[in-house]
C-alpha cells in the first residue's frame, strides 16, 4: 500500500459526531411513495463497542461490488461503485466481510427536508466508527435531484472524515449539499426502506429527525 494512501486512511481517533445537515424543507412533505406492508422480525441488536480491525490494505484492480444487507425487515441489495469510489468501497467491503456491521442498528431517520436512513454505527449513538478515515470520493454535482432515491452515500463530520456510517436515500433529495461520497445504488429493497420511513422517527422536537420508530437492524452485511 502506498505511503500517501496509508496516511490518508489512518485516523488519530474514532470519528467524533457523524451528522447530516438538515436544511429547511421545501417541496414534497411525505418524503416517500406509498409504502409496502412491512414484515419485520424482532431484533436483539443493541448499541455496542465497534469491532477492532486493522487498517485495510489497498489493492488493485478496483472493482464494483454487490452489498447485501440482511435485515430484520428483509434483504436490501445495492451495487457499490468500486471504480468511482475505490477507497470507500474497499474500506466498507473490508468492514462488512469482517463482521463490523453485523447486529447493528440503523440509528437515524430523517423525514423532513432530507429523506435518509442512517446506518453503520455499532454504538447506535451517531459517534461510532473505525480507527481510520477515508477521503471524499465521487462527490455529486449539485442538481435538481442531487441524491436520487436509492443512493447510498457516506455520512461525515466534515471533509475527508468518512468512517463506517452511511445513509440510504429513500426519496429524491435536492436539499442536501453535495458534500457526501456517493458509493452505491440500491437494486433491491428500496420499498423496505420506504416502509420503515413511513413509520416515522422517534424525535422529541418534531423536526422529523430521530431514531426510526420501526427498529431496523443490520443482521449481517456481506460484499462480493
Amino acid at each position: 500500500m502506498g505511503v500517501v494512501v496509508k496516511k490518508v486512511l489512518i485516523a488519530i481517533s474514532l470519528i467524533a459526531s457523524l451528522t447530516l445537515m438538515s436544511p429547511a424543507h421545501a417541496g414534497d412533505k411525505s418524503g416517500s411513495t406509498k409504502a409496502m406492508k412491512l414484515s419485520c422480525k424482532n431484533s436483539y441488536a443493541v448499541g455496542h463497542a465497534p469491532k477492532q480491525l486493522a487498517i485495510p490494505t489497498i489493492k488493485k484492480p478496483f472493482k464494483d461490488k454487490t452489498f447485501t444487507l440482511k435485515t430484520n425487515c428483509g434483504d436490501v441489495v445495492f451495487s457499490a461503485f468500486g471504480t468511482k469510489a475505490p477507497l470507500t468501497v474497499i474500506s466498507m467491503s473490508y468492514m462488512a466481510n469482517n463482521g463490523y456491521f453485523d447486529e447493528t442498528l440503523c440509528h437515524r431517520l430523517t423525514t423532513k427536508g432530507i429523506y435518509v436512513l442512517q446506518c453503520g454505527d455499532p454504538t447506535a449513538s451517531g459517534s461510532g466508527g473505525p480507527t481510520w478515515q477515508v477521503p471524499d470520493e465521487n462527490l455529486p454535482t449539485p442538481s435538481v435531484n442531487t441524491y436520487p432515491a436509492g443512493t447510498i452515500a457516506m455520512a461525515n463530520s466534515g471533509p475527508n472524515t468518512n468512517g463506517s456510517q452511511f445513509f440510504i436515500v429513500y426519496s429524491d433529495n435536492s436539499m442536501l449539499g453535495p458534500n457526501y461520497t456517493v458509493w452505491g445504488q440500491i437494486t433491491k429493497g428500496l420499498d423496505i426502506i420506504r416502509a420503515v420511513a413511513a413509520k416515522g422517527s422517534n424525535n422529541s422536537n418534531g423536526d422529523g429527525d430521530g431514531a426510526p420508530n420501526q427498529t431496523f437492524a443490520l443482521e449481517k452485511v456481506t460484499a462480493k
